[in-house]
């Protein structure tokens, strides 16, 4: 099997994947970069176009049911991963793009309103499925969730909840959830407030909050003991996807 060189358009198509939003919504496809990831996203039912490994890691760090493999030359991995120090495996998977109907009612919705920050999405991806959260909405604005850093981030929670683009904010009037946004200052204190309810969490823009077009029917904010004004988006969504998952818990333990 001969290595490919980096001029390879088969290489060039690989970066143009991993660093090109439009690139990879246009095929459908993404990047996945490390052979734990990529094993993750095959134990939960992804399909893959192929997987790219180092010359000499073949044998070593090839991940069965991740597609064909195709061998890269030596220093062509480094040229094309989004790392300092890339992984010696990358995989090209396809998209999946549910769309709100076909999840089907739920109880529990994550909405990022307008997130601009990989690390943040991963996190907040990461924190809505392991607290039980049904879907993760994406509002306009919103990083994309298949960039190798949301990827890398949300440590193989994005292979386990559905992820939706929500195209117009006014779209989560008709899911017959409370939609309640996340606020520094304004609203109950999210301890104190029922969340055992149908809901929708919004969390909004690291810069500006929740924007107006949300259709809120309530805020709630983290009470602050300290001199910080607010918590990071991430940190908040961790606080706040636990506390209803610990409220449900209780509520389902109560007799």
């Amino acid at each position: 099997m001969d290595a490919l060189s980096f001029t390879n358009p088969r290489v060039q198509r690989l970066r143009r994947l991993a660093g090109r939003r439009s690139a990879r919504h246009d095929e459908g496809v993404f990047v996945i970069e490390g052979a734990g990831l990529i094993a993750e996203a095959v134990n939960a039912g992804w399909s893959f176009e192929a997987q790219f490994v180092a010359v000499g890691a073949v044998e070593e760090h090839r991940v069965e049911g991740a597609g064909p493999v195709v061998v890269l030359g030596d220093g062509v991995l480094e040229r094309v991963a989004t790392t300092e120090a890339p992984q010696p495996v990358i995989a090209i998977a396809r998209m999946r793009r549910p769309n709100i109907g076909e999840i089907g009612p739920m109880s529990f919705a994550v909405v990022a309103a307008g997130l601009a920050d990989p690390g943040n999405l991963g996190t907040v991806l990461r924190s809505a499925e392991a607290a039980g959260a049904e879907a993760v909405l994406c509002g306009p604005g919103t990083v994309d969730w298949y960039s190798p850093k949301v990827v890398r981030a949300s440590a193989g929670a994005l292979f386990h909840v559905p992820v939706v683009g929500l195209a117009d904010p006014t779209d989560l009037r008709g899911l017959g959830m409370e939609v309640i946004g996340t606020s520094s200052h304004d609203g109950g204190d999210y301890d104190a407030v029922d969340l055992t309810r149908p809901l929708a969490m919004v969390l909004g823009n690291e810069a500006h909050g929740v924007g107006e077009s949300y259709p809120l029917d309530a805020r709630v904010r983290i009470p602050h003991i300290g001199r910080s004004e607010s918590l990071n988006v991430a940190m908040a969504a961790a606080v706040l996807c636990f506390e209803v998952a610990r409220q449900r818990r209780h509520t389902t333990q109560t007799p």
